[in-house]
């Protein structure tokens, strides 16, 4: 782990623990000499967070917790604490056709409507880091655009009023084939990691299925415990 990260989670482990009750973290100067490393690293680390809503860098002042940096599940990975600025999206492909069989399991369409199929590749940084098919079904979305697609789906969806309520997501390591590690610029030896997700409106309703390829990819999970749940779990022995 790089040292930055190290310190990335070490200091959202100590805010967590409510231990900078003042509401404000010791100095840069002081961050270097506690961990042991360079001012540019305590900078990379704190400029994260600060890109996270974690902590607000007030110039003269010092940092600050956010108001909302206890109260707040936190979940980050390599691509959401990156500010979209830095985040370039390129379009490969936008396609429709007749909803697969899947597509019409996942949408819950009473026949092979038609389904937009997205493939786009993410820059984070300039570097290539992330494979993304993304696929929607054009009953919602008629108007879907390749500069849309290099914006920002979510923003066009809630745009066309709908409200996005939550995505389920699953995470699993995979092996990069010839195609992507191409894309990707890297070597197909390279760690992966597959994720997988639907994002649901608040109406219940699915509005996109989606496959993202990563390489570099780290996520972090910050939750409170779920103590009804851990007890079930235990059959009420926990």
């Amino acid at each position: 782990m790089k040292k930055s990260d190290f310190i990335i989670q070490d200091l959202l482990s100590k805010i967590y623990q409510q231990q900078f009750r003042s509401g404000k973290l010791p100095t840069q100067r002081e961050l270097a000499r506690s961990y042991g490393v360079s001012r540019d690293t305590v900078q990379r680390a704190v400029s994260a967070l600060a890109d996270m809503g974690v902590v607000r860098l007030v110039q003269g002042s010092g940092i600050y917790l956010s108001h909302l940096a206890h109260v707040n599940p936190l979940v980050f990975n390599s691509l959401t604490r990156t500010p979209y600025d830095r985040i370039v999206s390129r379009c490969l492909d936008l396609s429709c056709g007749p909803a697969t069989q899947d597509e019409r399991h996942v949408f819950q369409m009473p026949g092979p409507l038609p389904v937009w199929r997205i493939k786009r590749l993410r820059i984070v940084n300039h570097v290539r880091e992330q494979i993304e098919v993304t696929h929607m079904p054009t009953t919602l979305f008629p108007d879907l655009t390749r500069a849309v697609v290099e914006h920002s789906i979510q923003d066009y969806v809630e745009r066309k009023g709908y409200r996005i309520s939550h995505f389920m997501t699953t995470y699993t390591p995979c092996a990069l084939t010839r195609d992507e590690a191409e894309l990707l610029a890297c070597k197909r030896s390279t760690p992966a990691m597959q994720i997988q997700s639907r994002g649901i409106l608040s109406t219940g309703r699915v509005y996109e299925f989606s496959r993202v390829v990563a390489i570099d990819y780290s996520v972090s999970y910050i939750s409170p415990f779920d103590r009804e749940g851990h007890r079930g779990r235990m059959g009420g022995r926990g």
